[in-house]
This record gives C-alpha cells, sequence and structure tokens, in this order.
C-alpha cells in the first residue's frame, strides 16, 4: 500500500470519528434541551414576562388592571413612595422585614444547622425517618402556621397563655397580633417550619467533607466543637451562602404567615414589606379610613425594594460559585 492511500485512510478514518463525535454531540445537547426547555418557559412566562409588562407601569398613573384612563407620570410614584401619606407605612414595613430577616437568618443556624450537625454524626437505622419527620413541617401552608400562632398566643384563648396563667403568671404574656410576636415568635415558627429544608442545604455540605479530613483532625487531638468551627464551617460555606440567599428571599417574600396573622384583616404590627407592596397595588390600603395606593404605586415600591435584592442573591451566588472552586 502506498503512503498516500495510507494517510486517506487514515485521515478518512479521523474525519468520520470527527463527525460521529460531533453528530453525539449534537444530540446531548438536544436532549438537554429538551429536558431544561419547560424550566425556561416557566421562568420566561412567569418572571421576566411579567416582569417586562409591569416595568413601563410604574411611569403611569395606572390605578388598577381595568383602569383606561392611564397617564404618564413620569417619577413620581417613586417620588411618592418617600412623602407623605406612604412614607411612614414604608418605612414601619422596611423595618418590621428587617428586623424579621435578621431573626429568622438566626434560626436558619438554630434549626438547619445544628439539626444538620445532629444529623450528620448521627448512626442509625431510623436516620431516614428522623429526616422524614423533621422535613415534614416545611409541606405546611404558611396560613396554617399563622393560625397555629393565634391558637398558641391569642390573649384569651393561646394555649400558651393558658399554660403560663396556670402556672401563676401574666396570662396575657404574649399576643399573637402584636409586634413583638410578629417580630420574634414569627421566625422561630419559620424556622421550625423550615429546619427540614436548611437542614438539607447544611447536610449537602457537610457530607462533601473528605472523610480524611475529619479523621485527621480527631488523630491531631481536636474536639467535637473545634472540628465545627475549624473544619465543617470553613468547607460548607458555599452550603451557607445558598441557605443565606434563601433566607433573604423567604424573608422577605414571606406572606401567607401574616395573613394567618390578620395582616389583610387590620393588624398593622403584621405589615411587612409583602403586605404594604399587596395593599397598595390592589387599593386596599388606608390611611385614615380612605383608601390609598395604586397598582402602578404597589409596582413600584415592590421594584425599588426588591431589585436591590436581586442583585445582592446575584451577587451571592458568584461568591457561592467561587467558593465552591477553592
Amino acid at each position: 500500500m502506498k503512503p498516500s492511500e495510507s494517510s486517506a485512510r487514515v485521515a478518512s478514518s479521523e474525519g468520520t470519528r470527527t463527525q460521529a463525535a460531533r453528530a453525539r454531540s449534537r444530540r446531548e445537547f438536544l436532549t438537554d434541551l429538551i429536558y431544561i426547555a419547560p424550566q425556561y418557559v416557566i421562568y420566561i412566562g412567569l418572571q421576566l414576562l411579567p416582569f417586562a409588562i409591569a416595568l413601563p407601569i410604574i411611569f403611569t398613573d395606572q390605578v388598577d388592571f381595568l383602569d383606561q384612563d392611564v397617564n404618564w407620570v413620569g417619577f413620581d410614584n417613586i417620588a411618592s413612595l418617600f412623602q407623605a401619606p406612604l412614607d411612614d407605612r414604608l418605612y414601619q414595613a422596611l423595618r418590621r422585614t428587617v428586623i424579621f430577616s435578621v431573626v429568622n437568618y438566626l434560626m436558619v443556624f438554630l434549626f438547619g444547622f445544628l439539626l444538620a450537625l445532629a444529623m450528620f454524626e448521627l448512626v442509625s437505622k431510623l436516620k431516614g425517618i428522623f429526616f422524614t419527620i423533621i422535613y415534614m413541617p416545611w409541606m405546611l401552608s404558611g396560613i396554617g402556621v399563622g393560625l397555629i400562632m393565634v391558637m398558641l398566643f391569642s390573649t384569651d384563648t393561646g394555649s400558651f397563655n393558658l399554660i403560663v396563667s396556670e402556672l401563676g403568671a401574666d396570662g396575657n404574656a404574649f399576643d399573637a397580633k402584636s409586634e413583638t410576636t410578629a417580630l420574634f415568635v414569627l421566625p422561630f415558627m419559620y424556622g421550625w417550619k423550615a429546619a427540614g429544608f436548611n437542614m438539607a442545604l447544611f447536610l449537602g455540605g457537610l457530607l462533601a467533607i473528605p472523610t480524611e479530613t475529619i479523621e485527621s483532625a480527631r488523630m491531631d487531638g481536636a474536639g467535637y466543637w473545634k472540628r465545627v468551627w475549624y473544619i465543617y464551617l470553613p468547607q460548607i460555606v458555599p452550603s451557607i451562602i445558598i441557605a443565606t440567599i434563601f433566607s433573604i428571599i423567604n424573608s422577605f417574600g414571606i406572606f401567607d404567615e401574616l395573613v394567618g396573622l390578620g395582616a389583610l384583616a387590620g393588624n398593622q404590627n403584621a405589615e411587612f414589606m409583602s403586605i404594604f407592596i399587596y395593599q397598595l397595588g390592589f387599593g386596599s390600603a388606608t390611611m385614615g379610613g380612605a383608601k390609598i395606593g395604586t397598582l402602578a404605586q404597589g409596582i413600584t415600591a415592590s421594584l425599588v425594594i426588591f431589585l436591590p435584592l436581586v442583585f445582592l442573591a446575584f451577587w451571592l451566588n458568584r461568591l457561592q460559585k467561587k467558593m465552591s472552586y477553592h
């Protein structure tokens, strides 16, 4: 066989393999596209498209979705949020939401992280059952959690207050509709509800730690809490960042639990940003008995408050990816 013929056959064989690899790559791409296409359709249809539709509304005086007499007002809606009568309502709602967010973030670690440590160290055939029991409250509706709080902390018939009264203390120690309950008891209840979800986030990070690293620390004489501080926590930073993102989103987006506490029935102590925006946008916000707020103002408030949170979430997401590679 001539060298030229041999070279031609080798080149032909390499070309065939290259074409086969390209065809296989195209098939894999199409398969992946089929799987992720529904996610993109949902995301575009329920997130990006409504955002694109709502964006022009903030520059108008549109009262509701049926309003036909719509006028261009420029940045007046943004300015109105920081002027009477909305400025004080906005400040109070934002203050409550921020305080709730901080306390709720502490609950992420009090429930989620500590339970993840317990599950990580637990050696038992019942581990799966324990995980299921801890995760079950996450399936409860938010309104249900709010109603549970009313049943526990109602001033007259609340179970907790009745028990306290039987013990000889003040029977009205807690009021389900007070601001203190909304800011400090509600995060505890929400932390209990989300304990399984947060535990799963932290447990995923703990299970990714090489066993050799943990055994080496034990052989060097590191106690349990030293291992937690110097081994576990540094290596689950990506999981902590993910838990932080979810905590921020859930704290500012909490709604159903507040409805259970009567936020839409006149309990202004439970008026967080989500409730304020809803009432403002759908015309149920009142001041001195008169209705205030328009659809355009509600959308404006949501963008003014939540756009910075979106950028914060993107930054944390990038930080999480960066930390995952170190």
